[in-house]
Formats: structure tokens, sequence, C-alpha cells
């Protein structure tokens, strides 16, 4: 089958802007893959390279790949010391396997999970680790709820347009063991998250990652529709003048 790429329109200024909480809580993860002095990382789903700074700083080489044209330019000009590749990470192959793969807020973006593992299984060395945090099963499902509720008043399907991947922890550890790996840590939890830019931050968070649910809708449409969507998720995720995501995440190690 062939893999469906996402309409989403990725603007690196406003994913650094407004969506900088990624990289920040991404910080984890690179924690939990520590790389070391002289590995070879390859970043899978870089964005605009802070993650991939973060593991240049500790000694390691990375080499960060995105499928966005965009987000790559901005990573190149950020970091300039740092290679950086446009990739499609279910095809991306490599003659010279590296010692580490990390993924960050990436996977949950493509729907063909199996091709994804075996890219990473291809890009390792054997022995080699793969690290990545991603949504989990419930991830965001207030806001999907609410798209969808708001989006059957226009005869729209959301879930037809819906971008997202999120397995749960035993439908993505089966996947890896299929494939050959050594799941040795997986953990599937709840992280409310807070939204940046206090009253507006559902807009923008909508505007940076759900092109997939609005395209074909006017200017004025789509902000009539964020106005429905705002009414119906503000008792259960704004407070104290500040909007928070319900995000579930899954983090997980598995070795070659």
């Amino acid at each position: 089958m062939k893999e469906t790429i996402s309409k989403n329109r990725w603007d690196s200024n406003l994913y650094d802007d407004k969506t900088s909480f990624v990289s920040q809580l991404g910080k984890g993860v690179v924690e939990l893959l520590n790389p070391k002095p002289g590995e070879r990382i390859l970043d899978l789903g870089c964005g605009t390279g802070d993650l991939t700074y973060e593991m240049a700083k500790t000694g390691a080489i990375p080499l960060g790949i995105d499928l966005s044209s965009t987000m790559i330019e901005a990573a190149r000009k950020k970091y300039p010391d740092i290679k950086f590749s446009v990739e499609n990470a279910t095809t991306y192959r490599t003659s010279e396997p590296f010692d580490a793969v990390f993924s960050n807020a990436a996977l949950h973006w493509i729907k063909s999970p199996s091709k994804v593992i075996e890219t990473v299984w291809y890009a390792l060395k054997n022995g080699g680790r793969f690290v990545a945090e991603f949504g989990g099963k419930g991830n965001v499902e207030s806001i999907i709820n609410s798209i969808s509720s708001v989006l059957s008043d226009y005869g729209v399907s959301a879930s037809e347009r819906n971008p997202w991947y999120y397995p749960s922890i035993g439908e993505y550890s089966t996947l890896l063991e299929k494939q050959g790996f050594r799941v040795t840590y997986a953990v599937h939890f709840d992280r409310p998250t807070l939204l940046n830019d206090g009253s507006k931050g559902l807009d923008n968070w909508l505007d940076m990652f759900s092109d997939d649910f609005f395209y074909g809708f006017s200017a004025a449409c789509k902000k009539e529709i964020y106005e429905k969507i705002n009414k119906e998720l503000k008792p259960a995720l704004f407070n104290n003048g500040n909007w928070y995501a319900d995000y579930k995440r899954i983090r997980v190690i598995a070795e070659k």
C-alpha cells in the first residue's frame, strides 16, 4: 500500500516560536538515549534540529533527517556544523550503519509503522539501540473528539482525515519484536502539556499540527471552526489562562 503523505504544512518559524515545548520535553528522551562521544546517531524526524544539537554537544556525531524540506532548511541555518538531510523514514537506507537511532514526536505521523521499523533495523549496527518517544493510544483524544464533533456539522469525517498513528504499547512492541528487535524498555504515560502563548495556545497547536483536518475550508470558516473547538474544550483543557493538551506518550528502547 502506498504511504499517504500528510497535508500538514510545516511552518518552521511557528514550530520554533509557538511549539518549542516539543524540543524542550524531548530533552528527556535524549537523556534516555545517553549519547556518547564518537557515536554515530540517526535522528529520525529531526524537525528544526534542536535535539540533534543536544546530541552533538555530547560529542556524538548525529545526522538529522526529516521529510519536510522547510524544517531541514531551518535546521541547517541554526546548526551549520551538523549534517541534515531531507529523507523519507519509510524508505531511507544507508551503507554506513549507526550506533543508535533516535526519534522524538515524529513516528505518530507515519501510518506505515512496519516500514519505519524496517528502516531503523537496517540503519543500525548489530547491537545498536533504538530510542524513541511518540504519541500513544489516547493521545490528544479530547482534541480529536472535539474536531470530529465540530467537523461533522460541516459534513466532514474527521476520521477519514486523521493523519496520526497512536498505537498501544503492546501493538508497537509486537511490531518491533516481529522485526527482530529486543524491547528492553517500554512505557505509556499521561503527560498533560502546557501550550505556549496563553489563550492562543490551542489555536497555535491546531495551526501547527492539524492542517489535515481543515484543508478546503476558507480562512473565515476555519476561524469559526476554531472558535467552536475552543468553546467545547475550554472546560476540560483551559486552566488559569493557559491551554493544556491531553498528551499520552510512549517511550521505548529496543536493541538490534
